[in-house]
């Protein structure tokens, strides 16, 4: 005897294990019970999906079975799917989140640096310990603001010598001759 059964389930497509429970009543009627699991579904949730149940004759069944369970099971398998997809992205905004706050920390970390160097009034070595921008991008308005303001506070006086604001050119240095 040959049958299709199985081509047909092929047919449907669906992610997940077809769980397929028969039982013949008392009335000759057979108590179908068809539930989809799809193992690779993380969210538990897909467990309170309700399986298709219905009570139908042999001859009922090998009329209109599969025309009864396709678009259920369809929307079934399509629904874990969308599920387990939005677990991943979920993972993905946490882990995004994790990386953010761990950013913002170090960032802080430094401007904490900088803030104590201002205090003590040393301010190239403030200007020179504000993160840069290439580091952390998001931060460019405040890094630049912050570099600015530092700037202004030891900005170069004209009428100073090289030697008193200790910036003098290496090429100014005499060159020891041999």
């Amino acid at each position: 005897m040959k049958t299709n059964f199985f081509s047909r389930v092929e047919a449907l497509q669906l992610s997940g294990d077809i769980l397929l429970t028969l039982k013949k009543n008392g009335d000759g009627q057979w108590v179908v019970s068809i539930r989809l699991h799809n193992s690779e579904c993380g969210d538990t949730a897909q467990n309170l999906i309700p399986p298709l149940v219905f009570k139908n004759t042999t001859k009922e069944l090998d009329a209109g079975f599969f025309q009864t369970i396709a678009r259920p099971l369809q929307e079934t398998s399509d629904l874990s799917i969308q599920m387990e997809s939005y677990l991943r992205q979920q993972q993905k905004a946490k882990e995004a989140s994790e990386m953010a706050k761990d950013k913002e920390r170090k960032f802080k970390q430094a401007m904490e640096k900088v803030d104590a160097l201002e205090k003590e009034k040393k301010f190239k070595e403030a200007y020179c310990k504000v993160p840069t921008v290439s580091d952390f991008p998001e931060f460019e308005n405040d890094i630049r603001k912050r570099k600015r303001k530092l700037s202004e506070k030891f900005a170069p006086d004209l009428f100073e010598s090289p030697e008193t604001t200790g910036m003098e050119d290496q090429n100014d240095k005499p060159k020891n001759k041999k």
